[in-house]
C-alpha cells in the first residue's frame, strides 16, 4: 500500500510539473499574442515580438526582441526597437482581477526619434494610441480591446541605458545619435481602478516621447547648422522647432 501511494503520490507531481510547464508555454504564446496584436491596434504600427517567457512559480517574465515600426509617411525603419526587458510579477495575481507588476526594467532600446520639422514619429504613435483609446472605451469591445482594458498595477517601471537616433527628414534625412535619459515611472494603477495595459502603453510612449524630444533638441540645431543651403531657411526652421516643442534652433548672428 505505501509503494502504492508513494508511485501515486510521484505521478501527480510529475503530472503537476509537466502541467505547469505546458501552463507556461501557453502564456508564454498567449503573452506574446496578444502584445503583438493589441499593440499594433493601439499604435497602428508593426509590433512584433522575438519571444515573452514567464514563470507561474516565480512571477518572473523577459521579452526579447521587441519591434514598434513607425507610422506610414515616416522612412526610417522603426521607432523603438528593444533587445531585452525583464519584468517581475505577482505569480498569483496573472488569473486574477488585476494583475500586480511589481517592476519593469527595459535596458538599452534604440529610440528614433524622426521629424520633418513639423511632426515627429513619435507624437504620432501617441496620438494613435489616445485615439484608440478613446474609441474602446466608447464602443463595444473586440476581443483585443478587451485585453487593452485588463486591469493592471505598474509598481515600478524602469527604462535606461537608451539611445535616441534623431533623423530631420527636412535636412536631407542627416542623423545623429544622443543619450536617452532615464525614464522611471512609480505607482501606476494603484488602488482599486488600476491602470489598463492601453494606458500603460500610452502613458510610457508619452514619457519616452517627451524625453527623446527634449533630449534631441541640440542634436537637430547642430544638424540644421551644418545643413548645405539651410541659412535663408534658418529663421523658418527655428519656428517649426519651436512649434514642435523640442527647443529652438540657434540663429544665424
Amino acid at each position: 500500500m505505501k509503494k502504492l501511494l508513494v508511485r501515486i503520490s510521484i505521478t501527480v507531481l510529475v503530472l503537476a510539473i509537466v502541467g505547469l510547464f505546458a501552463m507556461s508555454l501557453f502564456l508564454d504564446s498567449a503573452a506574446k499574442k496578444s502584445i503583438e496584436t493589441v499593440g499594433s491596434m493601439l499604435a497602428k504600427v508593426e509590433i512584433r515580438l522575438d519571444s515573452v517567457s514567464l514563470s507561474l512559480l516565480s512571477g518572473s517574465g523577459k521579452i526579447k526582441g521587441l519591434f514598434v515600426g513607425n507610422p506610414q509617411g515616416f522612412k526610417t525603419p522603426s521607432a523603438i526597437q528593444v533587445g531585452t526587458a525583464s519584468l517581475a510579477l505577482q505569480p498569483g495575481s496573472i488569473f486574477g482581477d488585476k494583475v500586480i507588476v511589481k517592476s519593469v526594467l527595459v535596458q538599452a532600446p534604440e529610440i528614433t526619434f524622426e521629424t520633418d520639422l513639423k511632426a515627429n514619429n513619435l507624437s504620432k504613435i501617441l496620438a494613435n494610441m489616445k485615439t484608440a483609446t478613446g474609441e474602446a472605451e466608447t464602443t463595444s469591445k473586440t476581443s483585443a480591446q478587451a485585453k487593452a482594458n485588463r486591469k493592471l498595477q505598474v509598481d515600478d517601471f524602469l527604462i535606461s541605458g537608451g539611445k535616441i537616433h534623431v533623423s530631420v527628414t527636412e535636412l536631407g534625412g542627416q542623423s545623429a545619435t544622443v543619450a536617452l535619459p532615464e525614464v522611471h515611472l512609480t505607482d501606476l494603477g494603484k488602488g482599486p481602478e488600476g491602470i489598463t495595459a492601453a494606458e500603460l502603453a500610452t502613458r510610457v510612449v508619452q514619457a519616452i516621447e517627451k524625453e527623446a524630444a527634449q533630449a534631441s533638441s541640440g542634436a537637430v540645431s547642430d544638424l540644421a547648422k551644418q545643413a548645405p543651403g539651410l541659412t535663408k531657411d534658418l529663421k523658418s526652421a527655428t519656428d517649426a522647432v519651436d512649434k514642435l516643442g523640442i527647443g529652438g534652433l540657434q540663429k544665424k548672428k
